[in-house]
């Protein structure tokens, strides 16, 4: 029994050292960011040229009628809003056909590319190759259906590629449901942790080495950028396509940066059992991609720890200082998340902040779960996830 507390300890504070270590290298990453936001916000926004925001769409879901309206009131003086689905009966598509009905002083185009190809696993990917045919300019800003943004989005991303250099910029983002502290629990974990895992792991690595790989709901991204990455039959491939054009783009010299605008990713209220198996999917593409961070990651978590701790506590005789443990790493999570949350502007900060330590308890259930296998299941079909991130759907 001796050596089993001695190894609980040990593995106990080894986690919470490195956690609290990755909480102050967040907490820094966070001020680092809020202060480069501030300087961009009371800088003139001078570049304003011709874009083309390319919005691939698949299907209905719950506050997509707002998030598309969120683009067509764009303040930006000469823009197309693009839209493409597999059909033309797609209920999104038509949505959209009716949305900017509403707003005839927009340019607007709607159009179809089919089932995807057999060289393409990634349906994304393939609906942007439609839209890049049909693309009148070569400055793109791509969002999903899911992203809703503020009237200043467009003016704000096209700064971003002000620098001829720079190749792309994509958004971190804040998770959201549409009814609030109303929406289920799970939902309201998976909002929290898209705001603030994601978003804490991106901040942190642009901090240390640059920005290397993209976020894919939101970008201002140079046509060009696609066929330095490959071309889109070869993006079409990878599951994380967004990371993948993202790490090539850097690996040949061109700019790639994270920029300092916020957008709001929209979350489903699922039921938990959808939720989670989504969740895992991008577990399951992350530990593919980039397969020693991922496994690195696995150290980040705090409240795993701290219950390792407490249960060393209470079968060594030292119950209080078990749970002294605990309360440790729940104080570094309420760190973490308040930082983070706070320099995204997050007006329910607090009550993402007081369930962050449950979300980075299911954190790593997650990121252990990732490890269980390499099939995924995803609008109908079971994929299985090869390495480097590549997708290959079973015959």
């Amino acid at each position: 029994m001796s050596l089993v507390l001695q190894i609980l300890f040990w593995v106990a504070m080894c986690g919470t050292v490195t956690s609290t270590v990755y909480c102050l290298m967040v907490i820094a990453a966070a001020m680092r960011f809020g202060g480069r936001k501030r300087r961009e916000e009371r800088t003139a926004m001078t570049f304003l040229p011709e874009l083309s925001v390319l919005k691939p769409l698949h299907g209905m879901e719950p506050g997509l009628e707002r998030n598309i309206e969120s683009f067509f009131e764009q303040d930006y003086p000469e823009f197309e809003l693009l839209f493409c689905a597999r059909q033309e009966s797609d209920e999104g598509l038509q949505l959209a056909r009716r949305v900017g009905a509403r707003y005839p002083q927009v340019k607007a185009r709607y159009v179809t590319c089919g089932e995807p190809t057999a060289n393409f696993h990634n349906a994304k990917v393939y609906s942007l190759a439609k839209l890049d045919s049909v693309a009148k300019h070569d400055l793109f800003i791509t969002s999903d259906a899911d992203v809703r943004v503020k009237k200043d989005y467009l003016r704000r991303m096209a700064q971003n590629l002000k620098d001829p250099q720079m190749g792309l910029a994509s958004c971190v983002y804040l998770g959201t449901t549409d009814a609030g502290a109303r929406a289920g629990f799970s939902a309201q974990l998976d909002a929290v942790g898209k705001s603030v895992e994601m978003t804490s792991g991106v901040l942190v690595a642009d901090m240390l080495e640059g920005t290397k790989f993209a976020l894919g709901a939101s970008m201002a991204v140079r046509k060009e950028a696609f066929q330095k990455a490959g071309g889109f039959e070869e993006l079409g491939q990878f599951y994380a396509d967004d990371f993948v054009l993202g790490n090539r783009l850097a690996a040949q010299g061109v700019g790639v940066q994270m920029a300092t605008y916020v957008i709001r990713l929209m979350v489903q209220d699922t039921p938990f059992g959808l939720s989670f198996r989504n969740q895992l999917r991008w577990m399951q593409s992350t530990r593919r991609s980039r397969p020693w961070g991922h496994m690195g990651s696995g150290l980040t978590f705090a409240v795993p720890f701290g219950l390792l701790g407490l249960v060393w506590g209470v079968l060594s005789g030292h119950a209080l200082l078990g749970l002294l443990w605990l309360a440790g790493a729940i104080v570094n999570r309420w760190l973490q998340a308040g930082a983070i949350l706070r320099v995204m502007g997050d007006e329910g900060w607090v009550r993402g902040m007081l369930l962050y330590p449950l979300r980075d308890l299911l954190g790593c259930v997650l990121w252990l779960g990732s490890y269980g296998g390499d099939k995924f299941y995803y609008r109908g079909k079971i994929y299985t996830l090869k390495g480097g991130g590549r997708v290959e759907e079973p015959q």
